[in-house]
């Protein structure tokens, strides 16, 4: 028996995570399918509900979206993981919400994070289906944080100083109110 030998997640102060990430020619989406499955392997090993290819060192302009409770994020609506390739945000509603983030390349840290509720995105598919579409709050929340990802952008980076909690701290804030 084999074992799948899976990359390491980059951490903060790797330089690949602040790079603008490439975008995607159609005829690279299916080079690129073994990256695609295994950033969703990645993100399920580490109860993630969102991962950006920059990530794990593949500086393209893809990630997947896959809300879904887990212990990281217990109320997490429940959705099938999307990959989502050249993804741009297409509109944002004024109303903003303030909660909290996490990030598989930031272990043990969580910051309050101000993001748009309401969005329109368009990314297309790995079959090269153009889709645009309207996200909301915590799947809102989800694309705006991997979006940061492929433009060098970092969720502390949004929040301030006296938002930052270790993952303890943060638990221990969340426990009876019901936030994600």
């Amino acid at each position: 028996m084999s074992v799948t030998c899976l990359p390491e997640i980059l951490q903060l102060g790797n330089p690949l995570l602040r790079q603008l990430a490439a975008p995607l020619t159609p005829a690279q989406f299916k080079e690129h399918t073994a990256l695609f499955r295994t950033l969703e392997q990645i993100m399920r090993e580490h109860q993630g509900v969102g991962i950006a290819a920059p990530q794990i060192g593949a500086s393209v302009r893809a990630f997947i979206v896959a809300s879904n409770p887990n212990p990281r994020y217990p109320n997490a609506p429940s959705m099938p993981p999307t990959l989502m390739l050249n993804p741009q945000l297409v509109w944002a509603g004024d109303a903003m919400v303030k909660d909290w983030e996490g990030c598989l390349s930031i272990p043990g840290m969580r910051a309050r994070v101000s993001r748009h509720r309401d969005i329109d995105v368009s990314y297309t598919t790995l079959a090269g289906e153009a889709v645009q579409t309207r996200l909301t709050d915590f799947v809102a929340r989800i694309f705006q944080h991997e979006l940061d990802h492929l433009d060098g952008i970092v969720f502390l980076d949004r929040a301030a100083p006296q938002d930052y909690a270790t993952e303890a701290e943060y638990r221990k804030q969340i426990a009876g109110t019901g936030s994600a």
